[in-house]
């Protein structure tokens, strides 16, 4: 099960450690005040993806610290991406990995994982897929983390919360869908 309760991820020591340069961060805090999906800031949201990847990986026995440190800062753009600015070449989609990963080299010094974690966590959307397992499954759990996010707020809405149930009861009985995560 993926853990999105911040109470349990700031109690993670371990976690902490990983981060603790990254999560207290001024550019990374500055994250808070833009919205990522609905009403998640793009903090909450690169803090969920990288606790998840971070646990993820351990258990797998992969690059966890890398993992943890990059998802933490998949999303480093600083911006509203909602609202077009002058100077702003492309769609985000397409090129706020690249900022992102600018960003995050003005903070640390990003190892050859956490380089392609970030650059390439939006594959497929990014033509050159991840070279890494850690770079593959962000591409997982931070779209995992946009479909929750989105549809937290969805659900309010009368037409979408039978989607939600025909889609639990899917997931239910394709559980080992899910269980490979954990």
């Amino acid at each position: 099960m993926m853990i999105k309760d911040k109470n349990i991820i700031y109690k993670d020591t371990e976690y902490m450690e990983i981060v603790k340069d990254i999560i207290s961060n001024e550019m990374v805090l500055e994250m808070k005040q833009y919205r990522q999906h609905f009403n998640t800031t793009c903090f909450d949201h690169c803090l969920f993806v990288s606790y998840n990847l971070y646990l993820i990986c351990k258990k797998h026995k992969l690059d966890y610290r890398s993992a943890a440190r990059a998802g933490l800062v998949h999303d480093l753009f600083l911006y509203d991406w909602r609202k077009r600015e002058d100077g702003r070449k492309g769609l985000h989609a397409f090129t706020h990995p690249k900022t992102s990963y600018e960003n995050a080299k003005k903070i640390f010094t990003p190892n050859k994982i956490e380089k392609d974690i970030i650059l390439k966590h939006m594959w497929p959307v990014t033509p050159i897929p991840p070279r890494y397992i850690e770079s593959f499954l962000i591409t997982y759990v931070d779209k995992y983390f946009a479909c929750i996010e989105n549809s937290i707020e969805n659900n309010k809405h009368k037409k979408f919360q039978m989607l939600n149930i025909v889609t639990n009861k899917r997931v239910q009985k394709q559980g080992w869908i899910i269980s490979a995560f954990q």
